[in-house]
C-alpha cells in the first residue's frame, strides 16, 4: 500500500520532477507534487510525495529528513490526514464575505 510523504523546507526553485528524481533513490514513487499557490503559482515550499510501500517510504524519511537540498535541510515525515476546515463559515450576511 502507498504512503504518503510531507516533504517540507523545500526550496522555491523545486519542482515535481525534482522531487520525483530524489525520492525514486528510496524507492517507488507514485507520485511527487510541489505545491503552488493558486495567485501566483509560485511554489508555497513543500510538497507531498507517494511512495509504493511503507518500507519504502521509512527508508526516504531515514535518508532524507534533515539532508540537505538547495541549501535547504528538509523536512520528512509522514504526512497528516488533511484537516476539514469546512466552508466558509463566521458571522454576518452573506454579502459580506465578497469584500
Amino acid at each position: 500500500m502507498a504512503k504518503k510523504l510531507y516533504v517540507g523546507n523545500l526550496s522555491y526553485d523545486t519542482t515535481d520532477s525534482d522531487l520525483q528524481k530524489l525520492f525514486e533513490e528510496h524507492g517507488t514513487v507514485e507520485s511527487a507534487q510541489v505545491i503552488k499557490d493558486r495567485e501566483t503559482g509560485r511554489s508555497k515550499g513543500f510538497g507531498f510525495v507517494e511512495m509504493g510501500s511503507d518500507q519504502e517510504a521509512q527508508a526516504a524519511i531515514n535518508a532524507l529528513n534533515g539532508k540537505d537540498m538547495g541549501g535547504r535541510a528538509l523536512t520528512v515525515n509522514e504526512a497528516k490526514p488533511r484537516e476539514d476546515r469546512g466552508g466558509r463559515s463566521g458571522g454576518g450576511p452573506r454579502w459580506l464575505w465578497r469584500r
